[in-house]
């Protein structure tokens, strides 16, 4: 199946100068989305995933499905402020600005074998703030997993010592 058909690209969203991949045609197709968990969930099974993790918020969308096909928990990564209990959190920058992540303090165990879950590589800050947030806390990161890579925005340079699996490249 080939997932880019599912894929809508809106120039200048959020602004100017941005190509955005929209992945909602994705979701609304039955047939797309379970492929798409499906060669997701393959990967975080061949990592041996305890838990999986995924930013907020299209991590959520792709994350929890793929936890919940491998009978494993789901750790949201969210923005700050949004958690009630103690948290951790790191700031990053991404291709349009600048942001922070934030998790629960207590999510995640020493250990535990974590596949990150998200719909996009780009730059990579996204990324590497959620792996320092599950190392902060003793994990293991044994795989990340996006739905969509830009590569022309080299993202992997910044997690190139992890196993990762992109289900399209633009």
């Amino acid at each position: 199946m080939n997932l880019k058909d599912y894929v809508a690209t809106v120039p200048d969203f959020p602004k100017e100068g941005i190509l955005f991949r929209d992945i909602t045609p994705l979701l609304q197709n039955g047939e797309a989305f379970s492929y798409a968990i499906k060669q997701m969930s393959a990967f975080a099974k061949e990592h041996q995933a305890d838990i999986i993790c995924g930013p907020e918020a299209r991590g959520f969308i792709f994350g929890t499905p793929v936890a919940f096909h491998l009978n494993v928990g789901f750790v949201p990564i969210r923005k700050p402020g949004k958690l009630p209990r103690k948290a951790v959190t790191y700031a990053y920058d991404l291709e349009y600005g600048s942001n922070s992540l934030s998790m629960h303090d207590d999510a995640i165990s020493q250990g535990q074998r974590v596949i990150i879950v998200d719909d996009l590589l780009a730059t990579g800050g996204t990324i590497e703030a959620t792996i320092r947030l599950i190392e902060s806390k003793g994990a293991i990161v044994v795989g990340i997993v996006c739905v969509i890579e830009l590569d022309a925005l080299s993202g992997k340079d910044k997690i190139k010592d992890y196993p990762l699996l992109s289900l399209m490249h633009y």
